[in-house]
């Protein structure tokens, strides 16, 4: 267990982390995921950073965000890589200037709403709103049902790439070869390019997964935009997320739901893919689980050594799927981010405050004490062994400051 003592030691190391990775474009700020493997601004990792960040460095924090809005789309899209730099590392043709065409985690309200929440800037939430309400009402037009649902057109777009997830939809058995994962996703992206990145009725023949952890926190930011909404008075926008809220949570149950699980869902049928990955659990972060359901989760699943109760915790794939993965393969780091095992500091992050939310509290601060043990015996890597604690992937990459906002 990690003692306060060495809590000010961590927050002094992500300090220095943070000024090491902070570049600047022009009159924009914005900090790497890992200066040696991600050279770019990552969409979800800059909300992330501006999370952190608020915990020492308020003006950074807005500047991160900042420089994510400043690329947006006519459409309203927000891209998930910005390209401030040119490097060989990921030098794709997205169609786009300086930007790549694909979505990540829309996590860029409830970053707001914490800066908000510590510094009571109004100002800086009328700037910031307008185009976050473009940006989610673009996402919403990946509904052409009207299910309720958001559709992803490539994993790229969960955060989690070759999550297990993701093996159905693409024709792809559980143990795999990493190179084929990437193939598998960089023809899809070249189809979806042929599409056009957002004509829906092109790419939802090609890929169409309803993600549980992608919705989750598309609820959890509706909630967000709802209560900025009311801060600034705008009254209709303020009705317009509490709707999409209410008719997100009720679909979810209603198509995802199983067996005491929110399922990730594809095609047109709603197929459940039924893989146990710690995404089952980011319906916490949005209340959408009962109070006896969330019991049983943690019961069953969560503190089962048999799937997600490893030493080091919490893998991103149970310990019972045949997919699972808890190393890494060679080759260049960012052609191998693992998701099929290894512990990434930022699904802990969301574990950890959906169970304070339910009251889960020694859940909880073991998720906490055991990401600072993490850092402090394997320093900032990109993700973790889950059986050891060896550090894996990138260096210096930037998620374990969120160990910071674990409190």
């Amino acid at each position: 267990m990690i003692n306060d003592n060495n809590q000010f030691n961590i927050e002094e190391k992500v300090k220095e982390l943070f000024i090491k990775n902070r570049r600047t474009s022009g009159n924009y700020q914005y900090t790497l995921p890992s200066p040696g493997s991600y050279p770019y601004q990552w969409f979800w990792d800059s909300c992330f950073h501006a999370i952190i960040l608020s915990h020492f460095d308020m003006k950074s924090a807005k500047e991160e965000l900042r420089s994510l809005i400043s690329k947006q789309f006519k459409n309203g899209l927000l891209p998930h890589i910005i390209y401030w730099e040119k490097h060989e590392v990921m030098n794709v043709d997205w169609d786009a200037e300086g930007t790549s065409s694909l979505a990540q985690p829309p996590l860029i309200a409830y970053a707001v709403k914490n800066i908000y929440k510590k510094e009571n800037d109004i100002s800086f939430v009328k700037e910031m709103f307008a185009p976050m309400d473009r940006y989610y009402r673009h996402l919403l037009t990946r509904d052409p049902r009207k299910s309720h649902l958001v559709g992803l057109i490539n994993p790229d777009e969960s955060g989690e790439d070759n999550s297990p997830r993701f093996d159905i939809p693409l024709g792809l058995e559980p143990t795999q070869r990493f190179s084929e994962n990437n193939l598998k996703r960089f023809n899809l992206f070249e189809k979806s390019r042929k599409c056009g990145f957002d004509n829906v009725d092109c790419t939802r023949n090609l890929f169409w997964v309803k993600d549980v952890a992608f919705s989750a926190y598309l609820i959890e930011n509706f909630v967000c935009m709802s209560e900025l909404a009311c801060e600034i008075k705008e009254r209709e926008s303020e009705a317009f997320y509490i709707g999409q809220r209410e008719m997100m949570t009720k679909a979810m149950r209603e198509r995802m739901y199983e067996d005491g699980i929110f399922w990730t869902i594809h095609g047109s049928n709603y197929e459940k893919i039924k893989v146990k990955t710690w995404a089952i659990f980011a319906p916490l972060i949005g209340g959408l689980y009962t109070e006896d359901e969330a019991k049983n989760l943690i019961k069953n699943h969560l503190r089962n050594e048999k799937e997600f109760w490893t030493p080091f915790i919490i893998p991103t794939t149970a310990k019972s799927e045949t997919s699972y993965f808890p190393g890494e393969r060679s080759g260049p780091v960012w052609l191998r981010p693992n998701w099929r095992g290894p512990i990434w500091i930022a699904p802990n992050w969301f574990v950890y405050r959906g169970l304070k939310k339910y009251g889960f509290h020694e859940e909880a601060n073991i998720i906490r004490e055991k990401s600072l043990e993490l850092v402090e015996k394997s320093g900032f890597r990109e993700y973790y062994h889950p059986e050891t604690g060896q550090g894996l992937g990138a260096f210096d990459f930037t998620w374990g400051g969120l160990v910071l906002d674990m409190e």
